[in-house]
């Protein structure tokens, strides 16, 4: 097989997929990743082929104005005060998914596509191009399910309908969003009206749906179709020869194991304030820390000799090395600190930040989730601590940690695709595939 990989987001919804191609290439296939130009070296430094695309994603997550939505946690008053420049940017955007998109699409002589929903003109690719198309996804948030509703939509008691209902309900508004641009593009090329639902091909079939997280974790509803699969997580690992800098070990070797604490690319506008309020939190909990201070993640001036500034470590190094981890909730560094076997302290910002501290919290993995907007030292100290003097938390962790590495999330996936570019269901069982599917 020949796959085009195209995905849009931050640099957790590049680094699954770079896995994917990865692990493609390596069980003989082919492989090239459409995304954002900030990740071109990336993605190339993993020897993994790039297709052109633009840098509009950058200006739309770099913007005072998204950073002031995820302060707020993206709620509705911060989003009225920006949607008009959030939209202009998005519209921007969308219409660059289309024509860059679809070039990258045609010049690279796919035989499957795999798109992140944000990618919406996949399915569009693949039908003017006549290969298949599967959606891939870090989260259970597209399929139809009756067992709990769309994520970021309330958990109240009304049953499997509303669960239900809510699926449409986002549906109909990423039609709104990208409707417009879908429509115009298909009419262009020559092609009939765009398929009736979004998770459907022309001729009415569904769209394979890869769900790039382990069942153990988060949920993988019995009602899925036969379509829909939660492989296991897509990790992209150090190469086993890594080694930290001489300052990272000599702090590592020099007392118990640290506290990680770090909030990827969900800095916000505050980040000197939010390193300062971590900074005090540890020291009031008494434990060592690791600070993350990469692209657009903390920032912090002197610290003091039991905290230690990291700029870009491999998490599957460094998380079994450290007591606990402190993040915003991204799916991969949820999903890294979980196969390391560490309990989590989840402090979310937005989106599915909130979603995957309840999962943690749900499974007794690490503490209620403090949102961002509600987080102060002294909360964030309890939390920590927890962490560490919670004896049966620390096992349930552990434990958690061997499930997931003995998941093989790629080769699931791999044989997947396989599946779905011979025309057959993803799976005749359970919705959690685990090790295969």
């Amino acid at each position: 097989m020949k796959v085009f990989i195209f995905t849009l987001g931050t640099r957790g919804d590049v680094q699954p997929y770079v896995a994917l191609a990865r692990g493609l290439m390596a069980a003989g296939h082919e492989a090239v990743v459409c995304t954002d130009d900030r990740f071109r070296d990336f993605i190339a430094g993993q020897g993994v082929a790039v297709a052109e695309f633009n840098g509009l994603m950058g200006d739309l997550t770099e913007s005072a104005e998204t950073k002031e939505v995820m302060e707020q946690g993206g709620s509705a008053g911060s989003m009225l005060r920006r949607l008009p420049h959030l939209m202009r940017l998005s519209r921007r955007l969308q219409e660059s998914v289309m024509c860059d998109g679809w070039r990258a699409a045609a010049a690279s002589g796919a035989d499957l596509i795999v798109y992140h929903p944000k990618a919406f003109g996949g399915p569009h690719f693949a039908e003017k191009l006549g290969i298949p198309a599967v959606m891939a996804v870090p989260l259970p948030m597209l399929v139809t399910t009756g067992e709990f509703p769309v994520i970021g939509f309330p958990r109240l008691p009304l049953g499997r309908g509303y669960n239900r209902f809510t699926y449409g309900v986002l549906e109909r508004i990423m039609r709104m969003i990208s409707g417009k641009h879908i429509k115009r593009w298909r009419r262009e090329h020559g092609m009939p009206r765009a398929p009736r639902r979004w998770l459907e091909t022309a001729t009415g079939r569904a769209i394979p749906v890869l769900h790039a997280y382990s069942g153990h974790v988060g949920p993988a509803p019995g009602d899925w179709p036969e379509s829909a699969v939660a492989t296991g997580y897509w990790f992209l690992d150090a190469p086993g020869d890594w080694q930290p800098d001489a300052a990272l070990a000599a702090f590592l070797a020099a007392g118990a194991p640290p506290v990680y604490v770090g909030f990827g690319s969900m800095s916000g506008q505050r980040a000197k304030a939010r390193a300062e309020l971590v900074l005090a939190a540890l020291a009031r909990a008494g434990v060592r820390g690791i600070l993350a201070a990469g692209w657009g993640g903390l920032e912090a001036g002197a610290v003091p000799a039991t905290v230690h500034l990291v700029k870009e470590v491999p998490h599957d190094w460094l998380f079994p090395r450290v007591a606990a981890v402190v993040h915003h909730g991204g799916a991969g560094t949820t999903a890294a600190a979980l196969r390391a076997g560490r309990p989590n302290v989840i402090c979310p910002f937005i989106a599915d930040q909130p979603f995957w501290g309840w999962c943690v919290a749900e499974h007794g993995l690490g503490p209620a989730p403090i949102p961002q907007r509600k987080l102060t030292m002294e909360k964030l100290a309890v939390a920590i601590r927890a962490t560490l003097d919670d004896g049966a938390m620390r096992a349930r962790a552990n434990a958690m940690g061997e499930k997931l590495r003995a998941e093989h999330g790629i080769a699931a996936a791999i044989d997947c695709l396989g599946r779905a570019a011979r025309g057959l269901p993803l799976r005749t069982g359970p919705s959690n595939v685990g090790p295969s599917c």
